[in-house]
């Protein structure tokens, strides 16, 4: 694996983490999220710690079996990154600086993950 892709691995296994936190956060009533008032993605606050709550676990889960050097984990690093970033974009108004900084890093996983080409070693190897 090159360096981009180990990277991409400990970010998600991080967000992941402080995802899951977040979801807890919000599933807990407390007043780390104030009252936003109406707008057109709204979801209650219980509703959004379920979605936080599930996707960091699975972010995270994901972001482990990156380091490790799962194969499937490439496809799904792309897919769990990719619901991070669209969860993240409607969360803009609960927390505009942290759902940014998620976007952003969203986007360099999406890119490392997909940039990434295997070298094949059995061409290497083999006699011309």
């Amino acid at each position: 694996m090159t360096g981009g892709v180990l990277l991409a691995g400990f970010l998600m296994l991080c967000q992941g983490a402080v995802a899951a936190l977040e979801g807890i956060a919000a599933l807990a009533g407390s007043d780390v999220y104030g009252d936003v008032g109406p707008y057109l993605y709204r979801i209650s606050l219980t509703g959004w710690g379920w979605i936080h709550l599930g996707l960091g676990v699975c972010v995270a889960l994901t972001g482990a079996a990156l380091l490790k050097g799962a194969g499937w984990a490439r496809v799904a690093g792309i897919l769990f990154a990719s619901l991070s970033l669209v969860a993240h974009f409607l969360f803009l108004l609960y927390a505009p600086l942290w759902s940014t900084i998620v976007i952003a890093l969203a986007l360099f996983v999406i890119w490392a993950l997909a940039a990434y080409r295997d070298p094949d070693p059995a061409s290497a190897t083999a006699p011309r």
